[in-house]
């Protein structure tokens, strides 16, 4: 991001400095947590400087391959429920874990099933932690809760997901709810993240797809040969939320995203830079 982070600005800089932001106005926004609290931050900044911008570019690395759209996300807790006994008579109680087992092999087939559907683009459905409550380690468990990812494509909706978390626990002594997360900024002000974002895309016939079809022309010479997609979720599902038309392009390969050697080239940052130069002459 330090990468198209320097494109930006000093994209906005070069616009300014050869006078095409007569009647416009660009932000470059850096918003922190997006990691683990997508899009939040930069819903608060829309908020509180009450911007509300008539088109946004995310600038997630994407090897300069204009990006229509990335999936959707749904984070959900899963939780069973038994009956604490002693563990040497674990006949009186039930166990908790053992009423997880089957939702366990339940996910596991639901992730296989999403990955064989037709399509290049495929949801998926990990589990990616889990939990026992017991009163010693001598007790049968009272309780167990596992944590899910779900990535969705689109067409996928929050209905999409109720179905689903129901079908896998049917039958036994569980409830599921939203992962909903709890933090604290690093100003100290509590945040409440709702991790449920629905899959977006773009349309080529967009206003803002254009322009930047347009814009690749001029800098790398020929017209895009293919578009992206980006299998994770970024900050712009507060912009899709806020109903603002929005597109991905950045330098740098999102495989290397947070590896001990991921880079840029530097001829990347500047056909970015030149790039959203010419994007931001056109709208």
């Amino acid at each position: 991001m330090k990468s198209s982070l320097a494109a930006s600005i000093y994209a906005a800089a070069s616009a300014k400095s050869q006078g095409l932001l007569e009647g416009k106005t660009v932000y470059v926004s850096c918003t922190v947590d997006e990691e683990y609290c997508d899009g939040e931050s930069l819903k608060l900044l829309l908020a509180d400087q009450q911007i509300r911008p008539d088109f946004a570019v995310v600038c997630e690395p994407s090897g300069n391959q204009i990006t229509l759209g990335h999936k959707g996300k749904a984070q959900v807790i899963i939780k069973t429920r038994g009956v604490s006994a002693h563990g040497s008579a674990p006949e009186k109680g039930v166990n908790a874990i053992y009423e997880m087992a089957e939702i366990i092999q339940r996910v596991e087939k639901t992730n296989l099933e999403l990955m064989q559907k037709s399509g290049a683009r495929r949801a998926t459905l990990v589990m990616s932690q889990i939990s026992s409550t017991s009163v010693s380690l001598n007790a049968v468990p009272s309780a167990c809760e596992v944590y899910l990812d779900r990535r969705m494509i689109v067409g996928e909706n929050e209905e999409t997901i109720r179905n689903e978390m129901n079908r896998i626990t049917a039958g036994k002594q569980a409830t599921w709810e939203l992962g909903t997360l709890h933090r604290k900024t690093w100003t100290g002000e509590e945040l409440t993240y709702e991790p449920l974002h629905p899959a977006w895309e773009i349309s080529l016939e967009h206003e803002l797809s254009r322009a930047f079809v347009a814009a690749y022309g001029e800098v790398m010479g020929h017209a895009p040969t293919m578009y992206d997609f980006w299998d994770f979720s970024t900050n712009a599902v507060a912009l899709i939320q806020a109903g603002v038309p929005t597109i991905g392009f950045g330098p740098g390969e999102y495989k290397l995203a947070h590896m001990r050697n991921e880079k840029c080239a530097v001829d990347e940052i500047v056909e970015a830079c030149v790039l959203y130069t010419r994007v931001i002459s056109r709208l």
